[in-house]
């Protein structure tokens, strides 16, 4: 249980991160 709660953290950082980079860059290409 605690290394899958460690890999579920993991992929929710790099989702948010993910989603984050996603939404800057778009919002860079737009300007």
């Amino acid at each position: 249980m605690t290394t899958g709660a460690i890999i579920m953290m993991v992929l929710g950082l790099g989702i948010t991160w993910g989603g984050a980079t996603i939404c800057i860059r778009t919002a860079m290409n737009k300007d």
